[in-house]
């Protein structure tokens, strides 16, 4: 209850918030026709009351303006709807009479939000006031045909749309004229983003709004760029013409000029055979799938921020790729390289440099030296080249100290290649044709594998000795030998204690021997959660009961089913 125009605490205690249907205690009438506003409505909407008293006295004046509009007007004593319990001047129980009528709806005791006066339009040929930032504005006129209108799609998003000779939407909706020309039905819009994928497009439109930040024009068919068609997107962030018909010709020289603040640029999918004029704010540039036909030394010039480049795809070749074409770029941490024509690494990589990808290359050989400037390299694919354990030196990346994960598969390495480096977690090494593990071949890591990919080879049970796995017992979690020529379970298994995933599957093996993966001497459980031994030739019924003892989980071992079995059924 409210006492001397504050609101009472309940006393059952709940939270401190107006009760549904607060009511006033008596009081001697005052001067004001104005009734006594609860204290909590004044604390939510400061000066309400001081607005209030203004309403009237200019509602005549309004109603003149704003004769013909597409909205309805409505008194502003009108939206203090009626609720039992509550004082109300005459004046608020005709405007609330009048609300009514005009909604043609029953309230009840609903409580509806209260507007403040609505803003009038200024006269013709008067300036105009400009314009909050965005890149729309509401208009609730009628005779707008034409403009834009808006589709909420569920996700923030808006989908273009036109308007051009429908009648004006539902009270309080209003149409929307967008501070841009017509784009396509499909297109998406958001408060700082347009994306028109995929409709077909065959130039970019020409927009003027500061406070667009993504565009996204991908799977397009948009040839031509010329220079001032970003000029009116000076704070342009993202920009994606992806999958579309650009060329050199096609896209003018300084058509990215003005784009002081584009961070993210991606052109894949286009026919540009030489690396555009860029921006130096970038800090991610994709030209995948083009027909880049050489990196030069300018080509890259002033992008001392870029943190990623993606040139997979192209027609790049050692004879069209400067040794000073990276030398700009002082902060690269991803190189992406794959499907291009690369006989060796490039030379001149960044020091920078964390994650360098040159898969389905024809490289042949890794020289000496060429990566020794990249002592932040973490991850290195060499993966469907033509490397051979001989044309790898020996020094190659032995002193890579950052060097983490190493991918070498599809190639044609014989066996596992010697001098890997020290701090080497990952090798991937299937699909090769890979006979033996070398003895001793791990024993410099520190702290040594964590996993270790060698299926589809070519290893033998005489291919592995037991000591070919020195130098991983505390590390390695993951082996994965399937797809071999192996007649027996490896040795040297039971010293890998860390051990977790083991696939022998899809082998020869025929025989699961006593202390060939439990130590029976040992009482102690192993790590081993997967074990894969199926499509082999094991006679299950021939398997020692202690075989499989120190694997807590007995379903984790998977034998079924072997080869040849049900042929005879």
């Amino acid at each position: 209850m409210l006492t001397n125009g504050s609101l009472d605490r309940p006393d059952n205690g709940q939270l401190d918030r107006p009760p549904l249907r607060p009511t006033y205690k008596e009081r001697a009438p005052r001067a004001s026709t104005q009734p006594t506003v609860p204290r909590w409505k004044v604390l939510a909407r400061p000066r309400l009351t001081q607005r209030r008293s203004t309403q009237q006295a200019t509602w005549e004046h309004k109603q003149s303006h704003n004769h013909g509009a597409s909205t309805m007007q409505v008194h502003p004593q009108a939206t203090d709807i009626a609720r039992p319990g509550i004082a109300r001047t005459p004046q608020a129980q005709e405007g609330a009479m009048v609300a009514k009528k005009g909604q043609g709806r029953q309230v009840g005791g609903r409580e509806t939000k209260k507007r403040g006066p609505k803003p009038q339009r200024s006269p013709k040929g008067a300036p105009q006031q400009p314009r909050p930032s965005g890149w729309c504005e509401k208009d609730h006129s009628r005779g707008e045909g034409g403009s834009n209108t808006s589709e909420t799609t569920g996700h923030g998003w808006k989908r273009a749309g036109s308007r051009r000779g429908q009648s004006p939407g539902p009270i309080g909706l209003g149409t929307v004229k967008w501070i841009m020309p017509s784009l396509p039905a499909s297109c998406l819009l958001a408060q700082a983003a347009i994306a028109c994928s995929n409709v077909k497009m065959k130039r970019v439109p020409a927009l003027s709004d500061p406070a667009l930040t993504t565009l996204y024009l991908a799977e397009n068919e948009i040839a031509k760029i010329p220079a001032h068609t970003f000029l009116g997107l000076p704070n342009l962030e993202w920009l994606d013409l992806s999958k579309n018909k650009l060329d050199a010709l096609g896209l003018h020289p300084h058509a990215f000029k003005n784009l002081t603040r584009l961070k993210r640029l991606n052109l894949d999918g286009n026919l540009l055979s030489t690396v555009p004029a860029l921006p130096t704010s970038l800090q991610e540039l994709k030209l995948n799938d083009n027909l880049l036909q050489g990196l030069e030394y300018s080509s890259f010039r002033g992008l001392s921020q870029l943190l990623t480049l993606e040139v997979e795809g192209n027609q790049l070749h050692d004879g069209n790729i400067s040794p000073l074409a990276f030398q700009p770029l002082r902060s690269l941490l991803y190189l992406r390289l794959d499907r291009n024509q690369l006989r060796t690494i490039p030379p001149g990589l960044p020091a920078s440099l964390q994650e360098l990808h040159l898969g389905t290359n024809v490289i042949e050989e890794v020289r000496e030296g060429t990566l020794n400037h990249s002592h932040s390299l973490s991850v290195l694919v060499l993966s469907n080249n033509r490397l051979q354990e001989d044309r790898l030196a020996p020094r190659a990346w032995i002193n890579l100290p950052k060097l983490e994960a190493l991918d070498l598969s599809y190639n044609q390495l014989m066996h596992v290649p010697s001098f890997l480096p020290r701090g080497l977690r990952h090798l991937t090494l299937h699909h090769n044709r890979i006979e033996r593990i070398p003895g001793y071949v791990f024993a410099h890591m520190k702290p040594g594998l964590e996993t270790l990919h060698l299926a589809h080879n070519s290893l033998r049970e005489d291919g592995i000795h037991s000591v070919s796995f020195l130098g991983l017992q505390a590390s390695l979690a993951e082996l994965i030998l399937d797809h071999n020529q192996l007649q027996a379970v490896p040795r040297g298994l039971l010293g890998l204690r860390a051990l977790q995933v083991l696939r022998l599957s899809h082998n020869k093996i025929r025989h699961v021997p006593l202390n060939s993966i439990c130590d029976t001497r040992v009482a102690q459980d192993s790590n081993l959660i997967s074990t894969h031994l199926e499509n082999n030739l094991i006679d299950r019924r021939r398997i020692p009961p202690t075989a499989f003892s120190c694997i807590r989980a007995y379903h984790s071992v998977v034998l079924e089913p072997q080869q040849g079995e049900g042929e005879s059924a």
